[in-house]
């Protein structure tokens, strides 16, 4: 195997260019430290240009050479493209977004400037996302999420192939729905596939932070209007063929759970559904749940940082809580379809229609 030849080029404060070639022909290496001593490659060359990754020798820890900080490193993306260099800030950025403190920040400039990794030419949707958007944060913090921006986005993706499929089993293609309406929206997981597939000017949100509301309403064009912790207060601007409440009910406590199911019905219009989820006894049984005599739990503890947990914590239920639920406040007449499961395999689907 030839000898890898190797030569530093100084170059910004955020890192070394190297010059590495074998048998004379060099290609060029872009280093750029992380706060971990991780280190993002970028090499460029006639045939490729690829990012990898690797954890510097300790040895680099007592070295004199200061690793720059965060903000030093995204003051650095900036000017680089501000100066038109976006083959050097890609890996910059690329490197930054494995750093929870830049990662939104980092993520936006990719976006804005449409660089190698945008999940916006990759997806074809609006992908910027609110710093607090809740559902994000969760997929930051959660040890099965080693992507977080693409497990966010593919979680969307996600709730609308099945919700789709749900509402073709009701004879109600998403397509074709004249006004949906998301429920407890929050800040844009899902909605911004959803206006992909049926435009804004079908789709109203609705939740009881405002800054969720407003969020959405500014980045994707949706209609939207605030909500409120108590059912009978919230006020709909018109009845909608679709209502879609994904993960509502398996948050309420048994004191507010039936008069938001029956606050819910009142927005469908005639001939349109209702479709809401709940834990079911899977969850139940991986959480290590008992439901009490009436098939209910509550424990005040969720993902929200802006909602009460008294008001919104988890809740898990049985098909004969739920049931029991929909009889006292619509009648058990409006049952449609239930689909145990239907979403992330974990949460139960139930659909009710109005006539």
């Amino acid at each position: 195997m030839a000898a890898l030849q190797i030569r530093a080029i100084p170059q910004y404060r955020c890192g070394l260019r190297l010059a590495l070639g074998a048998n004379s022909s060099f290609s060029f290496v872009s280093i750029f430290l992380t706060r971990d001593t991780r280190a993002c490659v970028h090499t460029t060359d006639a045939c490729a240009t690829q990012s990898i990754g690797f954890t510097l020798s300790s040895r680099m820890n007592h070295s004199n050479t200061a690793v720059p900080s965060v903000q030093e490193r995204l003051h650095q993306a900036h000017q680089l493209l501000a100066h038109g260099e976006r083959d050097q800030a890609t890996p910059l950025l690329q490197s930054l977004l494995l750093d929870s403190h830049a990662r939104l920040e980092a993520h936006h400039l990719i976006e804005a400037h449409g660089l190698p990794g945008s999940f916006t030419n990759m997806m074809g949707l609006n992908c910027q996302i609110s710093p607090e958007d809740d559902i994000f944060r969760f997929f930051c913090t959660h040890p099965s999420s080693q992507n977080p921006l693409r497990d966010y986005f593919a979680d969307g993706w996600r709730t609308l192939s099945e919700l789709m499929v749900l509402l073709e089993e009701v004879d109600k293609p998403l397509l074709k729905t004249s006004s949906f309406l998301e429920f407890a929206s929050g800040h844009g997981r899902f909605t911004r596939h959803l206006v992909k597939a049926i435009g804004a000017e079908r789709v109203t949100v609705s939740d009881v932070v405002r800054d969720a509301v407003s969020f959405s309403s500014h980045t994707f064009g949706v209609g939207g209007f605030h909500s409120s912790l108590v059912p009978e207060q919230v006020v709909f601007p018109k009845k909608y063929d679709v209502v879609f409440v994904l993960s509502l009910f398996s948050h309420l406590p048994k004191s507010t759970w039936g008069r938001w199911l029956k606050c819910l019905y009142e927005g469908v219009a005639k001939g349109g559904v209702l479709v809401f989820s709940t834990h079911g006894l899977k969850a139940a049984k991986h959480d290590n749940v008992t439901l009490d005599e009436d098939g209910f739990f509550f424990a005040p503890s969720s993902e929200s940082s802006a909602i009460d947990v008294e008001q919104y914590g988890t809740t898990f239920t049985s098909e004969e809580f739920v049931m029991s639920q929909i009889d006292k406040t619509v009648g058990a007449a409006a049952l449609q379809h239930r689909a145990l499961l239907q979403f992330w395999n974990h949460q139960d689907a139930y659909v009710l229609r109005r006539p």
